[in-house]
């Protein structure tokens, strides 16, 4: 009987995973994305294809927690002053974003298909909430997240997630089944828990992770950890507002905490796998049968809402001084609803504000905006990179050098340096038209080349070069050159700029045949001046350094020759090291 059990609880995750599994790299080799794979295994597994799941509801909800810990992770990254900075994108492009796509879809919903004035606000509201999943998974993977856009994207999406409290208290307020007395309790419950939440992050969690580190366990810290982000959205949701927004808050109030990378690192094996997870479960939550019976009213809403939609965001883009470029790039990441529209739409159902076939017609909308959304982007790409001025701009052609260097930016320009004081022959290549011209200014040529594509590499001369230096600064890109050039080129060294431990294993792993960590030189030389001003002696300087030298290659050939869970796990557990005297020393984990 319990085997029985086990074995049916242990089928559905299989399925799920073999799913996963054969859907995701198919797509992702098909230049279509992990997340339109995630969906497609999702229909395929779900009620209306194979059924091999009929709840996909339960589903859905459970896997919201991968959003939750994804925010949670975002809200790492940003520490409290730098959130007060963004407070005017916050309330100010966020708001006039989200204030006049509502209006705009509201309208568009009376106008266009007779929807009576609460149903087409309810509707527009719901669509209006993009999906933070989808948007925070493509500025993550494309490094996106720290840079001024980014930023304006991440702002944007916060307020979107603060206004699913007022739109609730609204829904309420429209409701014929509930007292409008019920939306002013709610806001004031939702304000208490947001005050008892930031005391508790403010006061409680680095003490709280102190006194779990005194144990030197690290699945204590894991479950301590989880602890913290499950309980911080639990506490918000019981109070009327979104997991994810409990979970962003902690991570902000933990983004200075001195355990930020530890938990970071906890909570990523979780955060990845749920995610996933969330996208199975809108794809399983697609029914095909409302698809079948009512395409022609579907496909005309997702093209009105969508059309609406991006105007809007567009406009609003232009107006707070993005550029062409920059608004049409926002534009082809928000045209889509999201996971928020569907609390919206249950709430308004069971308050007898919509129906449940409109309910069934608005979640089936914003499902296949999130489907289509991967596909737009990457028409969107398409579209705007040929939009580029390519003026002053030469793409890579027949270019000859002993070395083919790929990569001018910072790190790149100063690697080259060496090597043009020598007269080696340099193929220098980059796929930034800005950079390449700003290159052109000061005497250096540098031509328009991609070189995650094997074309490129041809033209630019990988075939004949002793070397080839990549000084990308995606970890992702400088693995596909690696792999290209392993196979294609196999006469030329390459040497590789790492981002960190894990990419330089990563890259010594492939076979490459130089790398070096971004920032351990230059931190190398800083701590060795530290030495230098409290009075150290040359000698114990430079023994230091070799010390420290010495036991960093080890590491580095111990982590290589382990398993992968010995890699970068370990390292996280090491010791602090000792005050440096004389000659002791050791480098930090995150070089």
């Amino acid at each position: 009987m319990a085997e029985a059990s086990l074995g049916q609880t242990i089928a559905p995750a299989i399925v799920l995973m073999g799913a996963a599994v054969v859907a995701v790299p198919l797509f992702r080799r098909l230049g279509l994305g992990s997340v339109l794979g995630y969906f497609a295994a999702g229909v395929l597994v779900g009620p209306s294809v194979l059924g091999l799941f009929t709840d996909a509801r339960s589903i859905l909800h459970f896997s919201e927690l991968g959003v939750v810990m994804f925010l949670f992770v975002i809200g790492l990254e940003l520490r409290p002053p730098k959130l007060w900075a963004m407070r005017g994108q916050i309330f100010g492009l966020g708001l006039a974003q989200v204030a006049s796509a509502i209006a705009g879809l509201g309208l568009t919903g009376a106008v266009v298909f007779g929807l009576s004035g609460p149903v087409a606000f309810i509707a527009g509201a719901g669509f209006v909430l993009s999906s933070t999943a989808v948007i925070m998974s493509v500025l993550q993977d494309r490094g996106e997240i720290a840079s001024a856009e980014g930023q304006k994207s991440v702002a944007i999406l916060l307020f979107e997630d603060l206004m699913i409290v007022p739109l609730l208290a609204i829904v309420a307020f429209l409701s014929p089944l509930a007292q409008g007395q019920a939306g002013w309790t709610g806001v004031l419950i939702a304000a208490a828990a947001l005050v008892v939440l930031l005391a508790v992050s403010r006061w409680g969690l680095n003490p709280f992770f102190a006194l779990l580190a005194r144990a030197r366990t690290r699945e204590v810290l894991t479950a301590g950890a989880l602890l913290v982000v499950l309980g911080a959205a639990l506490l918000m949701e019981v109070a009327g507002l979104s997991m994810a927004m409990g979970a962003f808050l902690a991570g902000v109030m933990l983004s200075s905490s001195s355990y930020r990378h530890q938990i970071e690192s906890d909570i990523e094996p979780f955060r990845g796998l749920l995610m996933g997870l969330f996208f199975l479960a809108v794809g399983m939550s697609l029914d095909l049968t409302v698809v079948a019976a009512e395409w022609g009213l579907l496909l005309g809403m997702l093209a009105a809402f969508t059309v609406a939609k991006g105007v809007v965001v567009y406009a609003v883009a232009r107006l707070f001084g993005s550029s062409n470029h920059q608004a049409l790039h926002r534009t082809s990441m928000f045209l889509q609803g999201g996971e928020f529209a569907f609390v919206l739409y249950a709430a308004a159902t069971s308050g007898g504000v919509i129906d449940p076939r409109e309910n069934a017609l608005f979640s089936t909308v914003v499902i296949l905006s999130m489907a289509l959304t991967p596909l737009l982007m990457i028409a969107a790409d398409r579209l705007l990179r040929v939009g580029i001025s390519m003026d002053g701009v030469d793409a890579a052609r027949d270019l000859k050098g002993r070395i083919l260097l790929i990569g001018f930016g910072r790190f790149g320009q100063i690697a080259s340096q060496a090597l043009l004081s020598r007269g080696v022959d340099l193929a220098v290549i980059d796929k930034e038209p800005d950079r390449i011209r700003d290159a052109e200014r000061y005497g250096f040529k540098v031509y328009f080349g991609d070189g995650t594509r094997l074309d490129t590499l041809r033209h630019s001369g990988a075939a004949e070069a002793d070397a080839i230096m990549i000084c990308i600064d995606d970890p992702k890109a400088a693995m596909q050159v690696v792999e290209l050039a392993r196979h294609a080129f196999p006469q030329a060294r390459l040497l590789v700029r790492s981002y960190d431990r894990g990419h330089a294993v990563d890259l010594i792993r492939a076979g490459v045949d130089y790398q070096v960590r971004e920032t351990v030189e230059s931190a190398y030389l800083m701590g060795a001046e530290g030495l230098r001003a409290l009075g150290f002696a040359e000698v114990d300087i430079d023994e230091a350094a070799e010390d420290i030298r010495r036991r960093d290659a080890e590491r580095l050939a111990e982590q290589v020759q382990g398993d992968a869970m010995s890699g970068r796990d370990r390292l996280l557990l090491q010791p602090v090291p000792e005050p440096l005297s004389g000659t002791s020393g050791q480098s930090g984990p995150h070089n």
